[in-house]
């Protein structure tokens, strides 16, 4: 026969002791130790020879001599392809995005060169694209341009955004050097999805000023959506034909490269060297019919030759100005932008491929890639 006492005993409650009270000093260590060094940093080098600390030291720090010697072979084929497609969408799209912050065309491929070697070093995300972003350079643009108009004066305006590219990478390497990785845990899933498609409808906006050939494109130097459609409508007289036709002829190509290679997924090649297609097309068509001279169709013109310029020489001017502390507010701001931009897609990114990135490693390696960036002719730089 069962014993009742037996299943009484078993399930009734249990007397949990409350812990005793801590002291002030030592309560607040601990939160503070749990906050900002959850992860125990110090960890890896406790009980270790001062050779093996040194080397972890590095590895900590650049993370490439941690990943390179377990690099698998298996995935050079894959990544050389991901490289080409990478490459081929960031001339178009740098050259793009410098025009639209006021910039020589030639930024916006300087910018697609150094910052991403210097997160390839630093940066703990595998998938993320290191460039020009609109979001960054087009607020860039409007806070600098209040100050200095880059048409009157474009050799300031851009010594500007090349010392708040400075200011900017300080501000996100000093976040990161004080462990302030873990703001990045409250960037919320509904946060991140709704800020990249908030750049997403950004960057399709400012693209209408190219593909309709307008010349007179916001006047009022603002980017918001009301504004760019204001000005698209009350600009009809200067809507062109001719690169609304080249325009609209190679998303279309894109679009069904793209679902050609979703079906026939032995072609994915096909939708990887879509974009190098479209520019070596489309920059054939306009140099074989002159377009640029006969059919409204803009053309970049000269583009110069070579590695990036250095740039610390151009500190020195603004820095004896007064638009010094311009320049600064514009790194402050920018600075946070580009950092959330780029958390954010690293952030889905990892999601996706489960897979962790270092909050704090992320804002030192952002904000080195941008110090680095701003000496070397590229103004801020983010993760797309």
């Amino acid at each position: 026969m069962e014993d009742p006492d037996y299943y009484h005993d078993q399930y009734s409650p249990q007397r949990v002791e409350i812990p005793p009270l801590k002291p002030l000093l030592t309560a607040v260590k601990l939160s503070l130790k749990e906050t900002f060094f959850s992860d125990d940093p110090l960890r890896r080098f406790k009980n270790r020879p001062a050779s093996k600390k040194a080397i972890l030291g590095l590895q900590y720090f650049f993370t490439i001599l941690e990943w390179a010697p377990r690099y698998n072979l298996g995935y050079l084929k894959s990544d050389l392809i991901a490289g080409v497609t990478i490459a081929s969408l960031a001339v178009p799209q740098g050259i793009s995005y410098a025009t639209l912050a006021n910039m020589p065309p030639i930024i916006g491929i300087y910018m697609s060169f150094v910052p991403p070697l210097v997160y390839a070093i630093l940066g703990t995300s595998r998938h993320i694209a290191i460039g020009p972003t609109v979001a960054s350079l087009v607020l860039l643009a409007n806070t600098l341009s209040e100050e200095v108009s880059p048409t009157e004066n474009p050799e300031l305006y851009l010594q500007m955004a090349l010392t708040s590219t400075f200011f900017a990478g300080i501000f996100q390497a000093c976040l990161g050097f004080l462990r302030l990785g873990f703001v990045v845990d409250f960037l919320s899933h509904a946060t991140i999805m709704g800020f990249m498609g908030g750049v997403a409808i950004t960057v399709s906006l400012q693209q209408l000023k190219a593909l309709l050939g307008i010349t007179h494109f916001t006047r009022i130097r603002k980017s918001d959506v009301v504004s760019v459609l204001v000005s698209v409508f009350t600009q009809l007289h200067e809507w062109k034909w001719e690169p609304a036709v080249l325009g609209c002829g190679s998303v279309l190509f894109l679009f069904l490269a793209k679902n050609f290679s979703m079906k026939r997924p032995s072609l994915f090649w096909l939708s990887a060297l879509a974009p190098l297609f479209c520019v070596i097309v489309g920059s054939l068509l306009v140099y074989l019919t002159h377009a640029d001279q006969k059919h409204n169709i803009r053309a970049i013109g000269h583009l110069q030759e070579g590695l990036n310029p250095v740039t610390v020489s151009d500190f020195h001017t603004v820095f004896k100005s007064r638009h010094l502390a311009t320049s600064i507010k514009a790194g402050l701001i920018c600075g946070i932008i580009a950092l959330a931009e780029g958390i954010a897609c690293g952030k889905s990114f990892a999601a996706l491929e489960n897979y962790h990135i270092d909050g704090s490693k992320e804002m030192i390696a952002f904000g080195l890639m941008n110090i680095i960036g701003s000496c070397t002719s590229c103004p801020v730089a983010s993760g797309t």
